[in-house]
């Protein structure tokens, strides 16, 4: 029984949880560890210098590895690593590369990352989609055909995405899915981080919301989860960011968040035993293959 007097007693996953070992590092994955955390999706985060070459890449993708590789041995938490070229850095490039090479650049970081899935080193690939801000319809046709390739390439090779999109809600998941749908890409290997809370099947379009669990997500996921079908993740966004301490959640939230939404379940006649360890153990290890 993974339910002990109302309680979790079972996996508890961050599905979005960043880290700098310029920061917090491994106290912030302690402080997860200590709130009753046990496996962390650890997603490369870029760097003040994005890189401007693949060689780059290939030295900011082996830092995180290596920053997993010690948070699994010091802390002892269950580490995957997603990577993946922000879609922030691509538009931020091209007024220094030209659209052309910031693009060209965007693609070999997408296979490079693929690159470590086939290898075992990584379980996915992201955070990659298209700019969440205003731009002009140029560099908006230019990223949704990226965004595309992109998506094809992680279908081809048989690897889940971590999507960061626009918070339009239901109407981006439409737009999404459909975008998945041309690329081949399977729409439950598509991961919508930093999704809201209402997973309905209606919302989400077959879709993996991230949920963002702050403040009321729990109410809302209570409402909608009887309609889901694919299944939910949770996440904190954590940034491990010296300039934003907290940001975007802190890394105690997912395991307050899991404590109140099995009371939340429970209260409300769901099977709380159930959707939680979907959640935090069978969704995983089914999206992420480990």
């Amino acid at each position: 029984m993974s339910i002990v007097n109302g309680r979790w007693e079972g996996p508890v996953l961050d599905n979005h949880f960043h880290l700098d070992r310029d920061n917090r590092f491994t106290a912030a994955a302690l402080d997860f560890q200590r709130a009753g955390g046990t496996h962390l999706v650890l997603v490369h985060k870029p760097g003040a210098l994005p890189p401007q070459d693949i060689a780059g890449y290939r030295a900011a993708y082996s830092d995180t590895l290596d920053m997993a590789e010690t948070v699994r041995r010091e802390i002892g938490l269950h580490v995957r690593v997603v990577l993946g070229p922000h879609p922030a850095v691509w538009a931020h490039q091209i007024d220094d590369l030209d659209i052309e090479r910031a693009s060209e650049l965007h693609l070999e970081a997408v296979e490079l990352a693929i690159t470590h899935c086939e290898e075992g080193d990584a379980v996915g690939v992201g955070e990659v989609g298209r700019p969440h801000w205003e731009v002009d319809e140029v560099i908006w046709s230019a990223a949704n055909d990226l965004f595309l390739e992109v998506l094809s390439m992680c279908s081809k090779a048989g690897v889940p995405v971590q999507l960061h999109l626009e918070g339009d809600g239901e109407p981006t998941y439409s737009d999404v899915a459909q975008m998945c749908d041309a690329a081949g890409m399977f729409r439950n290997d598509a991961i919508h981080h930093h999704a809201q809370a209402d997973v309905s099947a209606a919302f989400t379009h077959g879709m993996i919301p991230s949920v963002l669990v702050g403040k009321g997500c729990v109410q809302t996921i209570v409402d909608t989860v009887a309609s889901n079908e694919t299944g939910f993740l949770m996440e904190t966004d954590y940034m491990d960011d010296p300039r934003r301490p907290g940001a975007v959640l802190g890394p105690k939230t997912v395991p307050k968040r899991t404590q109140a939404l099995a009371t939340a379940l429970i209260e409300a006649g769901e099977d709380a035993e159930e959707l939680l360890h979907r959640t935090h153990q069978d969704l995983p290890e089914s999206l992420y293959a480990n």
